[in-house]
């Protein structure tokens, strides 16, 4: 009797387990692997087996080829699906698998390596007949380089040859910052790749980034299941993807996968790839790059298609053929996606990290939610903070837009700070709805970014509600609102914080579970109902008339509420006292997380200004400039470049200037 396929996945959270449920579909035992840091993730405990990689980073883990295949050995696995990121498009790692036994889900490694350097992969596919963006790919010095971007004009990209993903990436208007963004991009780029190789581009301004969805097999089929359009980014990052693209007709269809289909045949592609590319506003298209595996925003495919993509990456490699030929295809619908992160859009996206205190999923017809989140679940610093994807199919567009924000307003996390509120906002922007977003679109809706204010409204339910937990049991039960006195009449005073606002709150009992709340000069009359007094709950309340529900979560001191995907997080201060603003830090600066300190950029004794970039850390894929938060001088370095460093160490302490000491200046 011969022993099941066993699949080993060699990745984690969502993607893992989305993989995990096709595999195990498809009669395969199932292996997953896991690291320190993610010992107790759905993923590492949903597998018929699992291994501990140990470590808690991804070089000691998930990118170490060596445990991966230890792993592999010692549970008999038989083929090895890589997912997305970490490994998946290492050529380093294809080949050995294929030297140790082991069938690699995807291309060769040959097609691996020609495709992940953006210099020969332009190359190639421009000798296949398709159009590529004007630019440059030759000699590194920064003098040809400079040259170069001259001749090409501005405004220009910069691009990591060995990358994507955005890193690596820069955008030059002039050429009076090319040599600061040259030497950016490429310290970037050997940091994450290895090899600091850059490439120029001609920057094509109000393009959309279209992409199509490639499929070859070994019998000599190619074919595409259309394209997805993921012209919404933030710094190159995809941030909403959907199928079909607004801007794209059926001529236009046809004509992008005609040339993604000539790429892939070119270079002897097998299994899925994407073929990606610029489509101006002209009509003019080029290639942008080919990514050789399964992409994040699959999912919108699979859902205007009806195929499941890793079922027939599976299928292509034990050696079948295409289900369908292209003629079989057709998309039925529109779906959109959104990628959900624990980031915080008000300060930059700066990562967050942190434990899940409450989750809830939505549900409905078309709503599709890839995720690994799990109440307990820490979402740790060491990798990319994407909780997962959230997905929704319509009969049209408009349709499709709707389920999707009403899905992201019915999702409840309650834990580190997110984008779904940012998210839930940016559907209902005017462009987004109208369909005419291209890779600018970001930048011009900044509004999104600014915190919003914290209403009244808001602050007198929480009021209320963390009046509640001083009560007690019976007391909640038979509508009593004041514990401190008999007499009902008396004013209850509460001072509660919220995103560094202190606010005073009064209370005025009005009977059985009724107040008169006031704050500053707005006042509120709110009723809640008694059953809505646990620690975690639906708030049923009736404020100013109008009944509605709100989540709420007592922690210790701390009120979470949620709303229509808002997380606020109020602290009732009421007996400390109020913090004087003194304008100025504590000149105590610390590693906002675990990550890797990438340059050190002053010396001890060195003057330094309140704003200046004393550091940059990298951490969960991103760089983070770290900024002086006073006046004075420099009298301790905690840590050199290079080093790794932990979320609240000290890195560079600031010494106050004397008062009336002139300010330095740089």
């Amino acid at each position: 009797m011969s022993a099941p396929a066993t699949l080993l996945i060699a990745n984690r959270g969502e993607i893992a387990l989305r993989i995990l449920r096709t595999a195990r579909a498809e009669g395969y035992r199932t292996v997953a692997v896991f690291s320190d840091a993610d010992r107790h993730t759905p993923h590492a405990n949903s597998a018929d087996l699992a291994v501990a990689l140990g470590g808690r980073t991804s070089a000691e883990s998930y990118l170490d080829i060596d445990k991966i295949l230890s792993a592999a050995r010692t549970t008999g696995a038989t083929a090895i699906h890589p997912g997305y990121g970490f490994l998946a498009e290492n050529a380093d790692f294809a080949r050995a698998c294929t030297e140790n036994g082991l069938q690699f889900i995807g291309p060769s490694a040959d097609v691996i390596e020609l495709m992940g350097n953006k210099r020969r992969a332009k190359a190639f596919v421009s000798d296949a007949g398709v159009p590529c963006i004007p630019g440059f790919q030759g000699a590194q010095d920064d003098r040809t380089l400079m040259a170069e971007a001259d001749r090409i004009g501005f405004p220009l990209m910069i691009k990591a040859a060995a990358g994507g993903g955005g890193r690596g990436m820069r955008l030059a208007h002039s050429s009076d910052e090319l040599a600061a963004l040259l030497h950016a991009a490429r310290s970037e780029s050997q940091s994450a790749f290895g090899s600091g190789e850059l490439i120029l581009e001609q920057a094509l301004v109000g393009a959309r980034h279209i992409e199509i969805q490639v499929f070859a097999d070994r019998h000599g089929n190619c074919i595409h299941l259309g394209e997805r359009d993921c012209s919404v980014q933030r710094r190159h990052q995809k941030v909403v993807e959907e199928s079909p693209s607004p801007g794209v007709e059926a001529d236009l269809r046809r004509t992008m996968g005609e040339a993604a289909v000539a790429a892939a045949r070119a270079c002897g592609y097998e299994g899925a790839g994407t073929v990606e590319f610029l489509l101006c506003p002209d009509g003019e298209f080029y290639f942008l790059e080919m990514n050789t595996r399964l992409q994040v925003e699959h999912p919108v495919t699979e859902m205007v298609t009806g195929f499941d993509l890793v079922a027939w990456q599976l299928a292509v490699a034990r050696g079948e053929a295409l289900p369908v030929t292209q003629q079989q295809v057709c998309q039925c619908g529109h779906a959109i996606e959104v990628r959900l992160y624990a980031e915080d859009p008000g300060q930059q996206f700066l990562p967050q990290a942190g434990p899940i205190l409450y989750w809830r999923e939505p549900s409905g017809e078309g709503v599709r939610l890839d995720h690994t989140v799990r109440e307990g679940v820490e979402i740790t610093p060491f990798y990319d903070p994407m909780l997962g994807k959230l997905i929704a199919w319509g009969r049209d567009r408009e349709t499709a837009r709707r389920k999707l924000q009403q899905a992201l307003a019915q999702l409840q996390l309650i834990g580190p700070k997110n984008n779904i509120r940012f998210l839930y906002r940016l559907l209902a922007e005017p462009e987004f709805v109208s369909g005419n977003a291209n890779t600018g679109f970001l930048d011009t809706i900044t509004h999104l970014t600014v915190p919003e204010a914290i209403s009244s409204d808001w602050v007198s339910l929480a009021a209320v509600l963390n009046h509640q937990r001083y009560l007690k049991p019976q007391d909640r039960r038979e509508g009593r609102t004041n514990w401190r006195s008999g007499d009902s009449s008396v004013h209850l005073h509460y001072r509660l914080r919220s995103e560094g606002r202190d606010f005073e709150c009064t209370l005025l009992p009005l009977g059985p579970h009724r107040y008169r709340v006031s704050v500053a000069d707005q006042t509120h009359e709110i009723a809640v109902q008694p059953q809505a007094l646990d620690n975690t709950a639906i708030a049923i309340i009736t404020l100013d008339g109008v009944t509605q529900s709100t989540l709420f979560l007592q922690q210790g001191c701390s009120l979470y509420l949620l709303r229509a995907g808002r997380q606020l997080q109020f602290e009732d201060r009421s007996q400390k006292p109020l913090q004087a603003s003194l304008g100025q830090g504590s000149g105590q600066i610390t590693a906002p997380m675990d990550g890797s300190l990438l340059e050190v950029l002053v010396e001890l004794n060195q003057a330094v200004r309140c704003g200046d970039i004393l550091a940059v850390m990298e951490a969960m894929k991103m760089e983070h400039p770290l900024r002086a938060d006073r006046d004075g001088t420099v009298i301790k370095l905690g840590a050199c470049a290079g080093d790794q460093v932990r979320g609240g160490q000290l890195l560079v302490q600031i010494e106050a200037a004397p008062s009336g000491t002139p300010r330095p200046r740089q």
